[in-house]
């Protein structure tokens, strides 16, 4: 049976490759800001967009819109409005979410005026730590006090859905320090907060200290208290845990990840960004030269594309609703495949309810508070 999901308007997410310096654990497609690189990009991205909408069905509004990176905010305002420009292209639904990630010491009054003008209703402000030597080390052009006036000064510009993002299990950083760290951030009063556990990957600074033997990652058992110390105080403030490392105020859940979780259809434009569209996932050229070079002369700019089978589809429909505190119900698998996902995965539910990793109820299946941390263990089960 199709995947009734196909059907519905895409998300759209924008990437901005551009950053002031690549952070030490940062394995995002990204390189230094260079003005005729930017022009070139914008260039090619407004040709991608073009080339996109030639062939969008009537009546489909988008969602959502995420500009992501890189750093967006790093531009200079008349490139950024650019972006911005290109997002506005796309038929929005009413009351739709606009969200643009920024960093401290990228942003200033013009550039947040000119987002709220045009019509970005949610900012997500990279902070990751408000210890300055922790910020040091990460690689982090910042430091604590600036991340507070970055963050008052998007309120006073009008800025009422602000997402915080914090990293932990940082190599040297103490569970206390953890503790001050988050309580710091709620002074703040976000709206919405996402804390991820550090993840050491090969090809960054941190992933070559690591395989010269000069960087040790924290301990499990340190980690995994950092991840309830995350739980305890940020749910007694609040802010109720939606999905493994997202914590919200009611009705400031991230819609547009909320489409990544369900497994339903988005387009990315720009290096690198991923679509999955009518059950076909693409992924661009990374190499920001390449990309604009494949949209000047005409080319598809997609690097890799992928079928997704039926199998595939439900496999990764199951895994990604898993990453929700709520689960995957019955009923929206049954909607989106017409089949009942107790009969095709069976086993692997037995298997896993069994050692208390899963539990499944009369509304659906999710993931346990044992289960919750070992996450990556449990979807494996569930890979085709």
């Amino acid at each position: 049976m199709p995947d009734r999901a196909f059907s519905l308007p895409p998300a759209l997410y924008i990437h901005v490759p551009f950053c002031r310096r690549k952070c030490h654990y940062c394995d995002f497609a990204s390189v230094p800001l260079e003005a005729d690189l930017v022009k070139r990009y914008l260039s090619a991205l407004k040709r991608e967009a073009e080339r996109e909408l030639a062939s969008w069905p009537a009546g489909w509004e988008v969602p959502s819109i995420y500009i992501g990176g890189g750093t967006p905010t790093v531009l200079e305002p008349e490139d950024l409005e650019e972006v911005l420009a290109v997002a506005a292209l796309f038929p929005r639904a009413k009351g739709a979410e606009w969200t643009v990630e920024a960093n401290p010491g990228t942003v200033n009054r013009e550039k947040l005026a000119l987002l709220v003008n045009a019509g970005v209703n949610r900012l997500s402000l990279g902070v990751q730590s408000f210890d300055d030597d922790l910020l040091s080390f990460l690689g982090r052009i910042h430091t604590a006090r600036e991340a507070e006036e970055a963050w008052d000064m998007a309120r006073a510009a009008g800025f009422y859905n602000l997402n915080l993002d914090l990293i932990y299990a940082i190599p040297g950083q103490a569970l206390s320090t953890w503790r001050r760290t988050l309580k710091r951030a709620l002074s703040l009063r976000p709206e919405h907060l996402s804390a991820y556990s550090l993840t050491i990957e090969p090809g960054t600074e941190f992933g070559r200290r690591a395989q010269a033997g000069s960087l040790t990652p924290v301990a499990e058992e340190l980690d995994l208290s950092m991840y309830r110390a995350a739980q305890e105080l940020l749910g007694e403030a609040g802010l109720k845990q939606y999905e493994i490392s997202n914590f919200a105020r009611s009705g400031f859940e991230c819609r547009h990840n909320l489409v990544y979780w369900c497994n339903e259809p988005y387009l990315g434009l720009g290096p690198a960004a991923t679509s999955y569209l009518r059950g076909v996932r693409r992924t661009n050229r990374e190499n920001v030269g390449e990309y604009v070079r494949a949209l000047a002369e005409g080319e598809d700019p997609a690097a890799v594309r992928e079928i997704a089978t039926s199998s595939l589809a439900m496999a990764e429909t199951v895994i990604l609703g898993l990453r929700l505190i709520s689960g995957i119900t019955w009923e929206r698998f049954a909607n989106r495949f017409g089949c009942d996902l107790r009969d095709v995965f069976a086993e692997r539910i037995r298997r896993l309810t069994g050692a208390g990793l899963l539990e499944a109820d009369e509304r659906g299946l999710r993931l346990t508070s044992r289960g919750l941390p070992v996450a990556n263990r449990v979807f494996q089960e569930f890979l085709p």
